[in-house]
């Protein structure tokens, strides 16, 4: 039998494998429980600035802002079953002077809800950093192979040749849209500003009556003091629609990171094996087996990718399923996807940036799949010179085509490539074009088109959008 510490409290993985120290706080309690505190201290001073609340007032609130004491209020909660109340009491049993004028005219969503939109801007300026970061060690890389020829595959199988850059190239310009996306939401982001219980503002324009402040004006107030802007319309709470743009562009980043590390995978097995993720001189690939290397960042950004995937299924409902002025059932699932969507996000950008800075490409393994397999992706070209030497374009297809089934089963037995040497005796072909000048249009090196001027183009695109000459 095992002995089972019942008592444990668990420790998620978000808590502290996964993510960073820089995202892991910004959903931690003390996070969440000072915004609401800052969000309450700029609400009394838009109320002092109205000449309803003191500077005594003010400057006791502002001494105890920062003084959290989460196990009185977790002790206050268990009591009255309400997290929002809760902290105003243990904030107002430490602010004595103050402390009676928190929350006046306020309903709980006017400081949850904007709390949570400055959590998620802060997560998302933080995401796009990573993003730049990425989008540099991709150029640097990109840069480094624009030349490098190697197999391009199709339906996982030997296509015709392309370059690692240009392969690094197509994820970095799905990164650098998702750059783009990034950087429109967090400008987009608002929140609900002080609106009050059903979003009507009346419990402020009660309070504010015999002042020459307005509730319009009081909101602008307190949005400004914490750096937010407000929907002009809300409800009890923001429109959910906004959660569902937020989880959908961390998850779209998240697909296009699936695919790279799913290609690296595919591209760091032994079919393949042109391309592998770095491996530290202790690392331990298996408990089992101690020759493997196994791809485990790539693996690990395919497992959290496709979990980010999921969420943004449920701010849908919660957008969709939203009754009438608000309803409560979003409010606990909100408490998860919110930090597990970011700190995994966060996660994942880390792990492909150490991906690609010590990206491992073996340029001998690029050649031998080109020996092998580019003859056959070469044919095409040789069938185009044919007919514009006065061959028949189905004859010669056809010719082409029996070549190459007889040289894949000699490659599928390990032979070497018998293509070229077969075309060149071929009586045929060889009264439109010459064994060298077949020779040279078997060269699958050189049938990559026009790759490097379009990885060129990227790069410097790249290159503007985060700022590096």
């Amino acid at each position: 039998m095992f002995n089972i510490d019942h008592g444990s409290i668990l420790d998620s993985p978000f808590a502290s494998r996964y993510g960073s120290a820089e995202m892991r706080p910004i959903w931690s309690e003390t996070t969440k429980r000072i915004l609401w505190r800052q969000i309450w201290v700029a609400l009394a001073e838009a109320q002092a600035a109205a000449g309803l609340v003191t500077p005594a007032q003010i400057s006791d609130l502002h001494a105890y802002m920062d003084q959290l004491d989460i196990a009185r209020a977790l002790e206050i909660e268990k009591e009255i079953g309400h997290d929002l109340m809760a902290e105003v009491r243990t904030f107002a049993e430490q602010a004595t002077v103050g402390g009676g004028i928190i929350h006046w005219g306020a309903t709980s969503a006017d400081i949850t809800d904007n709390a949570d939109v400055l959590r998620q801007k802060q997560s998302l300026e933080l995401l796009y950093t990573r993003l730049i970061e990425l989008l540099r060690v991709f150029a640097e890389q990109i840069e480094k192979y624009r030349h490098l020829v190697c197999m391009a595959y199709t339906h996982i199988q030997p296509a015709e040749p392309t370059t690692i850059g240009y392969r690094l190239a197509m994820y970095a310009q799905d990164l650098l849209g998702h750059l783009s996306a990034f950087d429109r939401l967090i400008a987009e982001l608002r929140g609900k500003g002080l609106k009050g219980a059903v979003g009507t503002a009346a419990s402020y324009g009660e309070l504010l009556t015999g002042t020459s402040m307005t509730p319009s004006q009081m909101e602008a107030h307190v949005m400004n003091a914490i750096g937010l802007q407000a929907f002009p319309v809300a409800t009890q709470t923001y429109p959910r629609s906004q959660d569902y743009r937020v989880l959908s562009t961390v998850a779209a980043l998240g697909a296009s990171l699936h695919k790279f590390a799913f290609d690296m995978r595919l591209m760091q097995s032994q079919g393949i094996g042109e391309m592998a993720e770095p491996f530290g001189e202790k690392q331990v690939g298996s408990s089992a087996m101690p020759f493997k290397r196994n791809p485990v960042l790539a693996e690990r950004i395919c497992s959290l990718a496709r979990y980010i995937s999921t969420l943004p299924t449920v701010a849908w409902e919660n957008a969709a399923e939203s009754l009438l002025e608000r309803t409560l059932d979003d409010s606990a699932n909100r408490r998860v996807v919110f930090p597990e969507a970011f700190i995994a996000a966060d996660e994942i950008l880390l792990a492909a940036t150490r991906i690609v800075r010590g990206l491992v490409v073996d340029q001998p393994a690029c050649a031998m799949n080109l020996d092998k397999y580019g003859p056959f992706a070469a044919t095409e070209r040789v069938m185009m010179a044919a007919v514009r030497a006065g061959a028949d374009r189905q004859k010669t297809h056809e010719k082409l085509r029996e070549h190459s089934l007889k040289a894949w089963n000699a490659v599928k037995t390990s032979k070497p490539n018998p293509l070229i040497d077969n075309l060149c005796a071929d009586t045929e072909l060889l009264q439109f074009l010459q064994p060298a000048r077949l020779r040279d249009l078997m060269d699958a090196r050189a049938y990559i088109g026009t790759v490097v001027e379009r990885t060129d183009q990227l790069l410097a695109e790249i290159r503007q959008a985060v700022g590096v000459g």
